[in-house]
This record gives C-alpha cells, sequence and structure tokens, in this order.
C-alpha cells in the first residue's frame, strides 16, 4: 500500500514517468483477470493487470479502452477510475492508473499470445506477480459500503439489532465511533459487533487507540483528521483507516501509508451542519490520483454508490444511511 520503499522512490525518480492504463476486470462471483506477460518483454513470466501505455494526447481511460479491445479483443461497457500507483523498477518509472471494469462486451481472447487467468482474493493460484501490481490486491478486500455507528442516538441494543440486519444484508466493514459513550458502554458494543462481524465475515474497526482496538479482539481503527496529522507511523499490524477533508489531510494519509481514507463531507449532514459540502466535483479533484482507496462520506445514501464510483471513489461510508435510519 502507499507508503512502501517503492512508491516513496517513485515519487522522487527524477527519470520520465511512464504512464499504464490498467484494468481489474470484475466478475459478478467477485474473481478478477490477470494476465501473463508475454516471453520478450520485461518481467516475462511476472502475473499483472491487463493494460498498457499511454499514447501521446491520450486520457487514462482512452488508453484502457484501446489496450483492452488490442490486447483482449474486448469493448469496455462500464469502467470507474479506482486507484493511482507510482513504481521505480530498474528500467522504468511507471504511473499506473487503475480502472475496475464491471461490464464489457465480447469474448476474451489472448491477440498477443498472453496466458491469462480469473483469480480470486483467496485462492490465488497464479504467480509471481508484478510488485506494482501486488498491493491493489489489498485494497479489492475492501467492501464498497463502510457503516459508521450511532449507538449514543440509537441506544446500544438498537445498534446491535440494526448492525445485525445490516451484515445479513452484505455489510462487510464497521467503524466504531462513539466519542459520547463511557469506555465500557463503547466496548461492549465494539465487542457485540465484532461476533456479530465474525460469524458474516466481516470486520470491525475503532475509532480509538491501536491499544484499545487490538484488546478488544478488532481488525483495526480508523484515525480522525487530528490524530492521522499528528501519526508518526501506521500500526504494521491493523487496518487503518483515516478520515480526511482536504488536500493537506489526504497527504498525510499518504506519507503515513494508510489503507484507506473517507473524504468528505460531500453534501450537507446533519452531524457536521458547519461544514461545507465539497460537491462531487471538488471531492473528484481531492481525490483524483491517490494510490489508496477512498471512500465518499456525508449526506449520502445507497443510492449514491455509482455517482461515487464517477467520481473515482472505491465505494461510501455511511451513517445514517448504513442502519436505515
Amino acid at each position: 500500500m502507499p507508503g512502501d520503499e517503492r512508491a516513496e522512490i517513485a515519487a522522487s525518480d527524477p527519470r520520465p514517468v511512464t504512464r499504464v492504463a490498467a484494468a481489474v476486470l470484475l466478475r459478478a462471483d467477485g474473481s478478477f483477470l490477470l494476465a501473463q506477460r508475454p516471453v520478450g518483454k520485461v518481467y516475462a513470466g511476472y502475473w499483472e493487470f491487463p493494460g498498457g501505455k499511454l499514447e501521446a494526447d491520450e486520457t487514462p481511460r482512452h488508453a484502457l479502452d484501446r489496450e483492452l479491445r488490442e490486447e483482449l479483443g474486448i469493448v469496455v461497457r462500464q469502467a470507474y477510475p479506482w486507484i493511482v500507483r507510482r513504481f521505480a523498477y530498474e528500467h522504468a518509472h511507471v504511473e499506473l492508473h487503475f480502472f475496475r471494469v464491471l461490464t464489457w462486451a465480447g469474448e476474451l481472447h489472448a491477440h498477443e499470445g498472453q496466458a491469462f487467468a480469473w483469480q480470486k482474493l483467496d485462492e490465488l493460484e497464479v504467480s509471481p506477480l508484478l510488485p506494482a501490481n501486488a498491493p491493489v490486491l489489498a485494497a479489492l478486500r475492501l467492501p464498497t459500503v463502510y457503516g459508521i455507528t450511532m449507538a449514543s442516538e440509537l441506544g446500544i441494543d438498537a445498534q446491535i439489532a440494526r448492525a445485525e440486519r445490516a451484515l445479513k444484508a452484505g455489510l462487510k466493514l464497521i467503524q466504531v465511533r462513539e466519542p459520547g459513550l463511557p469506555a465500557a458502554s463503547r466496548a461492549r458494543l465494539a465487542k457485540a459487533l465484532c461476533a456479530l462481524a465474525h460469524a458474516h465475515g466481516a470486520q470491525v474497526l475503532l475509532n480509538g487507540s491501536a491499544d484499545e482496538a487490538r484488546s478488544l479482539g478488532l481488525a483495526g481503527l480508523h484515525w480522525p483528521a487530528r490524530v492521522l496529522l499528528a501519526a508518526r507511523e501506521k500500526p504494521a499490524d491493523l487496518l487503518v483507516g483515516a478520515s480526511c477533508h482536504n488536500a493537506a489531510e489526504l497527504a498525510q494519509a499518504v506519507r503515513r501509508g494508510v489503507d484507506f481514507v473517507v473524504l468528505g463531507p460531500v453534501a450537507a449532514t446533519p452531524t457536521h451542519p458547519e461544514a461545507e459540502p465539497l460537491g462531487w466535483v471538488r471531492w473528484a479533484e481531492l481525490a483524483r490520483a491517490l494510490p489508496m482507496p477512498v471512500y465518499a462520506l456525508g449526506g449520502l445514501g445507497h443510492d449514491d454508490l455509482r455517482p461515487a464510483w464517477q467520481a473515482g471513489a472505491h465505494g461510501i461510508a455511511l451513517r445514517r444511511g448504513a442502519w436505515g435510519v
């Protein structure tokens, strides 16, 4: 993920940047396509997400469409900008623009003689993977909806009941954000949600300290902006998200190598009525070219998922909307 040594080297690499469009083709069963670099190319035999170099005056999306047509014989129907990673190889300094491709027309054909294979995150059967592509697998593990608790308003038992319903409906990631609850009450809530999440293959993060998250058996923690700005390093053993509202906070998130960020508010929200909404245009400007997944937050509901994808978001973070409030 961002913050790794090679990414830091790439940021200061004096060599010209080779810009590349890379496609994460996703099927309904969660599998994704990897292609093997053919004999005669650098890193021959390594596996990567298909794609190729941008031509002069070509946008990443145009390059994506052209490369998939030329390389695999398919026409992209639905694709969304995702993350951008820089990497310094011995032979080149590359900037990879990843897109999630959800629908396409045509049957896959290896027009360049390369092998390709559909893979699943927990059942990888091919190796080795190109170094710049490997961290993308961690990002793919993140679900598209991030639920944020509101037990201070709902009550602990009501929050647990609503969370159970949401988990049964497919929610996979929850943040316990309860600064107004006493420590004992927050711990009870976190433990209950952790047990429910475990039963549904989901994860719970704590808006609190790393020690507390570990003691409660949670998967990770979520840093509010003030904690992010003061952080010296990311705990290596925890999944870490961070709240951001501006370019300076996003830059710090990249430096600290957090696993994902939440950026907002997109629209007006009753939680922070004083905050000026970013709107989708400004939100997309801030989120563009980040090396980690970004969740959109603020005044959103489930119907806003596709507009968020179009703006470059990994998904949406919901407080009231996650629990049907």
